[in-house]
This record gives C-alpha cells, structure tokens and sequence, in this order.
C-alpha cells in the first residue's frame, strides 16, 4: 500500500514557519512528507532539512517524495523526543524552525494492517514505531480494569469508561482478545443502545486512547517542549497542529510559561524570581482550518495549529 496522507493545514503551516532559504528546518513527525516538500522547495542548496519519524514506512515514502532535494535533506528514523540529541550528532546546535503534525496519518489509519482501525477485523496493533515489542492488545489483555479505565476516561474522555474497562476485563476472562474487531464488538456491548444509534462509532474513542497510550504520545509532547524551544534560535518558530484537546492544552500552556514565566505574586512591585521570557506567542487562538479544507479532507476537523516565536 502507497504511504498516502493529506497534510493538515499545509499553507498556514508554511506561512507561519517564515522560512529562509538557507535556513535549518526541522520535521519531527515527517509521516509521508506532505509538510517537508514544501519547505524544501523554499530553500537554496545552502539550507537544511532534518525529517524525523520513528515510522519505517513513512520514512521510505517521505525519502522518495524528498528526493528531488537530496542536497539539503536528511531523513533520520527516531522519535521527536530524541531530536535535540540526533541534531547534535549532526553537529546542529540551532535550527531556524520546528514542525510537529501530531496524531496518526491517513496512511497508518487506512492501512488495516496496521490495526489502529475499528472498522475492519484485523490484529490489535495500533504501534507507530514497529520495532517497539509492547502493542493494543498488550494494552487489553495485561493492564488491570483500573489502568484500562483511566486510559479510556482520561485520553477518550468517554463517559462509559467503567463500563467499557469492565466489559473488556470480562471477556479477556474468556479468551485472549485478539483483533480489532473482537475488541469493538466488546465496546459496543458496553454502551447503551439508544447512545450507539446516535453517536459516532462507539469504538472510536477507546482506540483513540488507547493509540494514546500506547505510543505515549502526550508524555512524549510534555517532555519534548523544552528540548525545541531550547534548539530554536532567536527570531526562531515552532509550529504545532495538535487534533486532540489534551494535546491542544499542553502545546497552549506550555507557550504562554515560556513567553511569562515570571512566579512571583501579582502584588510584588518587580520581579524577583528572575525568570526571563523566552519568546512570544504568535498565535492567540489557534489557527484553523477552513470549511474547504474540511469539506476535502474530514480529518482537518480537529486540527489547531499554534505557534510560538524564540526571541
């Protein structure tokens, strides 16, 4: 199957970037490479472009789509939480942008191998990065009722967590649960009738969390903030499209502490905690996308873009 995905937001992304051609830009989530070809067409041969991905198919598909600018590129198959560390093996200390297109790619999800799907009947996966032993069905065979709740409630925000967790811990009673189908058929069960015909899919929010959780994603976000804001140099920015609310909340308060980190109480003449700003935040209210680009692509609908600029 062709590593197809639709990038989010792309000329508002790129926009918002304000690249220079012999600046050093840097992709952490490079999927098929949708946002990197265009930054790559707006710099010289004296530019720099690091695409990172700990997916091994999107980082075959992005080194072909990037081919044409084989002099400035350099593809690295890592997680984005390591990104300060596999610059500065490339002796970068300082790039001049950072992009972050969080979530899953069209690719993975429509790709039912991979099993991050409920709509077909195929092995629990839901990994991003393959080499990783630890997969869904790890998650809902092994994790106690408890741990399998809070990943439902805190990362689905499911009203029938309980309920889901109860039912899931029931079956695997029974027998292993073995694929996704099996998996959605349990959820189903859990969720009263009238609210299956009027909701979305009743499974939605359960392998969302569970991708979540999985693939660690906002741990990995919380602990890779400051590693990017760190690498930016001055007049610098970081682009974030984030299509989770939890994801869109950390992104949001963790720029506003770097543009006023001052601690010190409201009533205190000057500041005597002596922590200075590190940039600004560009975006007030996150950028989103139109309803074109919602109409031709249903996956934008959740996108927010934000940006912050080092200074």
């Amino acid at each position: 199957m062709e590593f197809r995905h639709t990038s989010v937001l792309l000329k508002e992304t790129i926009e918002q970037l304000h690249i220079r051609e012999d600046g050093i830009y840097v992709d952490g989530t490079l999927g098929g490479g949708g946002h990197a070809y265009e930054i790559c067409s707006k710099l010289s041969p004296r530019g720099k472009f690091y695409g990172i991905d700990q997916d091994g198919e999107a980082i075959e598909a992005a080194s072909r789509r990037l081919q044409p600018f084989a002099d400035r590129v350099v593809v690295i198959r890592s997680n984005y939480l390591q990104m300060k560390e596999v610059l500065q093996e490339r002796d970068v200390l300082k790039v001049s942008g950072i992009l972050l297109d969080l979530g899953v790619s069209s690719y993975q999800l429509d790709n039912a191998q991979r099993g991050f799907t409920y709509r077909e009947d195929v092995p629990l996966d839901m990994r991003m990065d393959q080499r990783q032993e630890c997969t869904a069905r790890t998650i809902v065979n092994t994790y106690s009722e408890t741990e399998i709740f809070h990943i439902i409630r805190d990362y689905g925000e499911d009203r029938f967590a309980k309920n889901i967790a109860r039912h899931i811990v029931m079956a695997r009673e029974k027998a292993p649960i073995e694929t996704t189908g099996e998996l959605t058929e349990i959820i189903k069960q859990a969720i009263p009738a009238k609210v299956r015909a009027t909701g979305g899919h009743p499974a939605k929010r359960t392998f969302q969390a569970l991708r979540i959780e999985l693939n660690r994603e906002l741990e990995v976000l919380e602990q890779s903030l400051e590693d990017m804001i760190e690498l930016l140099e001055p007049g610098g920015r970081i682009c974030i499209i984030t299509f989770h609310s939890l994801e869109d909340r950390i992104v949001k308060q963790y720029f506003r502490k770097c543009e006023n980190p001052c601690t010190c109480p409201r009533e205190f003449p000057v500041c005597v905690c002596g922590r200075k700003s590190k940039g600004k935040v560009i975006t007030r209210k996150p950028i989103l996308p139109g309803n074109d680009e919602i109409e031709q692509n249903k996956r934008a609908q959740s996108a927010k873009l934000r940006v912050f600029e080092k200074t």
